[in-house]
């Protein structure tokens, strides 16, 4: 598999606060890589870096081996930088259909497989909810809006930061069923998610942030077996 994402020694700031150290890790094409870490690893940042809503201080961020660092974040999603934000960031007022269309705006430039009806598919139940406002739906079908809106732009990497946050177990499930079919259709996936079970069920590798530094990589068989490092930096 061809490397499709690469941070290269990251260093992130919120103003003078010093938060990602020297942050390196390669998203290849097809797969699923967990970032995983306790809240206030440094997950969000990574994302925001990566999609430069914050520009690094120091380091480099390629995609489809061209350096992005320092592009507008407007540009990185033209390219194919789909992140889907933690607080989902859907348009209330508008129904679900309307979301979506906007979603395809980031993706004028480029084929893919992503449209209404495939989305409707893959998420009956916004098609079932298509004229209702975004705003009225739930936590977990906003998380799912928020996602199929994002494809709707056909996103060559789909960033997904903590999408399971609080949401009820029965829709986890709904959303570990969603993420191995995108996975059998071949879409390339970088999670943020501090749920182990979750992780362990999608995900081809694991990375793990600590305090703003990467201290572990390794395939998920691995990772399921290496309950040292679970305790040692995901448990609570």
């Amino acid at each position: 598999m061809a490397d499709i994402l690469v941070a290269d020694k990251i260093n992130s700031y919120y103003g003078k606060s010093h938060i990602l150290f020297d942050v390196s890790f390669t998203v290849r094409e097809g797969e699923t890589l967990c970032l995983m870490g306790r809240n206030g690893a440094g997950k969000s940042t990574t994302f925001k870096t990566l999609v430069m809503d914050i520009v690094p201080k120091k380091g480099k961020v390629y995609f489809k081996g061209k350096d992005i660092t320092g592009m507008k974040p407007y540009k990185t999603a033209r390219l194919g930088l789909g992140l889907v934000p933690e607080d989902r960031k859907i348009f209330g007022p508008l129904t679900v259909k309307e979301n979506l269309i906007l979603g395809t705006a980031m993706g004028k430039e480029r084929k893919g497989i992503w449209n209404l009806d495939l989305v409707y598919e893959f998420f009956p139940v916004l098609k079932d909810f298509q004229t209702r406002p975004g705003g009225t739906l739930s936590g977990g079908e906003q998380q799912m809006l928020t996602i199929a809106r994002t494809l709707m732009g056909n996103p060559l990497v789909l960033l997904l930061d903590e999408p399971t946050e609080g949401l009820s177990p029965v829709m986890v499930k709904t959303l570990k069923d969603l993420v191995l079919k995108l996975k059998d259709v071949g879409t390339t996936i970088l999670l943020s998610e501090q749920n182990i079970k979750f992780a362990m069920a999608v995900s081809d590798r694991v990375a793990i942030i600590d305090k703003g530094h990467i201290r572990y990589e390794s395939d998920i068989e691995t990772f399921k077996g290496d309950d040292a490092i679970k305790k040692q930096y995901l448990a609570v």
